[in-house]
């Protein structure tokens, strides 16, 4: 496989390259980023990056009045992940669970636009926003929440007497959830959602909830950091 760098070191990816070899050949060359560049926002193109591996972010490399997008894959250098039979609870949190309903993909527009709201993110930027939305629509014309061979974005929302308290999107490829961005309105929901919606992963068969970036609240829940060549060999299947 024949790799594209920019003049700062990044990897570039264009429409026209096998997503998967890309991966490979970032793991047998040890490159020692997390990021690449990729072109565009084309959905079928970003589908490709998500299924092999990819959590697909963006940046404005323009002016604030003049945006400039492009589109940033990510590999992590370590990826926290959740088995479930690893799932920790603690006690203090215990009570809160029977508090609240969890729906899976109810209100995925809203939970992916709260979530830009909430986080003010710079790496969820309009394109890349109306990218995953595309591909959303795309993929319900065949699927539901449910594992699926192709990349179909999809929703968590966790519900108090009707009204939204926490949710998260991210992506479902294979037998894997990698979970993109959340939030929460009201203490402790969101904590409850993740371990709710780990729950709900394991009851449907799925093999593990992918959270991205390891941070100290997900190793509490009992998430395990791994190296990018187990995650791409997990990820496979």
């Amino acid at each position: 496989m024949y790799l594209r760098y920019t003049s700062f070191g990044w990897i570039y990816i264009s429409p026209e390259d096998d997503c998967d070899a890309i991966v490979d050949a970032m793991l047998e060359t040890e490159y020692s980023e997390e990021f690449c560049i990729a072109e565009g926002f084309d959905p079928e193109f970003t589908a490709r990056l998500m299924e092999a591996g990819f959590l697909v972010m963006s940046v404005n490399i323009g002016d604030e009045d003049k945006p400039r997008y492009i589109m940033l894959p990510k590999l992590h250098l370590e990826r926290s992940a959740l088995f479930f039979e690893n799932l920790h609870i603690k006690k203090s949190i215990r009570r809160f669970l029977g508090r609240y309903e969890l729906r899976a993909d109810a209100e995925f527009d809203r939970i992916i636009d709260r979530c830009v709201e909430k986080h003010d993110s710079d790496w969820l930027s309009p394109p890349l926003i109306d990218c995953i939305k595309k591909i959303r629509r795309s993929a319900l014309e065949n699927a539901a929440f449910k594992i699926a061979p192709h990349a179909y974005p999809a929703s968590f929302g966790l519900y108090r007497d009707g009204k939204l308290a926490a949710g998260e999107f991210g992506v479902v490829c294979g037998s894997v959830y990698t979970s993109y961005s959340g939030f929460y309105e009201e203490d402790n929901a969101g904590t409850v959602q993740m371990i709710l919606t780990a729950r709900y992963l394991q009851k449907h068969g799925f093999y593990f909830y992918d959270l991205g970036m390891p941070m100290d609240y997900k190793t509490a829940l009992g998430a395990e950091d791994i190296s990018p060549d187990a995650f791409v060999q997990l990820f496979r299947g």
